[in-house]
């Protein structure tokens, strides 16, 4: 079982890593056009209506990806949460504690700053939760490219993390982003959401069942005014990841799905999104208010700084205190450098920024925000990238050691 879930996870990382590369190809790609002299036809291309009349949705190719596409996106990733609390890391008690509590501590101390450095800003009544989301694609593929000779237990510290803390995002999403709750709408949602799990429980597989239910469930939430991209995390809550008697562990839903949805959302999804979100003009105005304006302050301060001391303290305080253990080959060191790519906010802090700052001034604030998170980004990636390969060649330091060490102990 613990081969097979590490095949899992490699398969995973595998997964994220062309996907955390296509992530930053999309981004530069939207930064790049807009500050190019066809900024025009990218404004014009995100700002395109893509209507459909019948549903009374009138939409824009940008709010497609944002509510949409996002929606598969968050699907997988809870398909990948059912299945770590059921049969992953998550599912022992005393394995998860570590990853828990240290997504708990880097989701409320970035909280924290942010609504220090930023109070009494417009839009930071909601905008604290900016810099409270690790992205798991960027994350996992800046670990993989950078952190190829750290422990293995770094990767599924990361991994469970990113988890933990996208969940805590979608709760947060659903709490300060619902308006107007329409409860007409929200019944039918639970009702589809119940027929799904219904059929999980039935052993029913044919397609045509789930795909209208998920379809359904995404619109009335979208009619309910809840975040339609609930509906992605609760169907994939509801699916089966523990395999019958006479089943194979590859055969069960769950596994099914995101086999079949995680290249479609590392490949499609994030990236598509990226490309409509990242486009931020980079101007002399931009820059100077970077660092001067307090909105960017307080998430910059919050990503960087919040998700790297909130991760890393709250898990060695977790570690220190007996209520949690770390992997026996990971060190605090190591913790550290994965801390700082916690900081690396892309995907949901880019969402959180334009939910939370659309209706704040003529749309600067946005814009502002999102250049603060990209920035962040970028800084924590390639901080995190300098430690993992510093920590990396110590680790290999080490196991040359030992190695030469057993040749002399055969010699001798």
């Amino acid at each position: 079982m613990i081969v097979q879930l590490r095949s899992e996870l490699s398969r995973y990382l595998r997964t994220e890593t062309v996907g955390g590369t296509l992530l930053l190809i999309a981004a530069a790609a939207a930064v790049l056009w807009v500050n190019s002299p066809w900024e025009a036809s990218y404004t014009a291309m995100i700002g395109t209506h893509l209507d459909i009349p019948a549903l009374h949705l009138n939409l824009t190719l940008a709010d497609w990806t944002k509510d949409g596409l996002l929606a598969i996106f968050f699907f997988v990733a809870g398909l990948e949460l059912k299945r770590e609390l059921v049969v992953g890391e998550l599912a022992d008690r005393k394995r998860a504690t570590l990853p828990i509590v240290a997504a708990a501590g880097g989701v409320l101390l970035p909280a924290l700053i942010a609504m220090t450095v930023g109070w009494g800003v417009p839009g930071m009544d909601r905008g604290w939760a900016i810099p409270v989301a690790t992205d798991i694609a960027f994350a996992l593929g800046v670990l993989a490219l950078t952190g190829s000779r750290i422990p293995a237990g770094a990767r599924v510290f990361l991994l469970s993390l990113a988890v933990v803390d996208d969940l805590i995002a979608i709760v947060l999403i659903a709490a300060l982003f619902t308006t107007t709750l329409k409860m007409l709408w929200l019944l039918i949602a639970v009702l589809c959401l119940l027929c799904w799990f219904l059929a999980q429980r039935k052993r029913l597989g044919n397609p045509i069942i789930y795909v209208p239910l998920a379809l359904v469930t995404w619109y009335a939430l979208h009619e309910a005014g809840i975040h339609p991209t609930l509906a992605g995390v609760a169907c994939g809550l509801l699916t089966r990841v523990r395999p019958d008697d006479d089943e194979d562990e590859h055969d069960v839903p769950a596994a099914k799905l995101e086999h079949l949805f995680q290249p479609i959302s590392a490949g499609i999804c994030v990236p598509l999104f990226a490309l409509f979100a990242s486009g931020v003009p980079l101007d002399s105005q931009v820059f100077s208010q970077l660092f001067t304006n307090r909105l960017s302050l307080a998430i910059m301060a919050g990503l960087l700084i919040g998700k790297t001391l909130g991760i890393f303290g709250s898990a060695w305080l977790a570690v220190r205190l007996g209520i949690a253990e770390k992997p026996g080959d990971l060190e605090y060191r190591d913790m550290f450098a994965l801390s700082v790519l916690g900081a690396i906010g892309f995907t949901v802090s880019l969402l959180v920024a334009e939910l939370a700052l659309a209706d704040v001034g003529d749309g600067s604030a946005v814009e502002l925000a999102k250049a603060a998170v990209l920035l962040t980004s970028l800084a924590a990636s390639l901080a995190g990238s300098a430690l993992l390969l510093r920590r990396g060649r110590a680790h290999q330091a080490r196991r040359d050691e030992r190695a030469l060490q057993g040749q002399e102990d055969l010699t001798g």
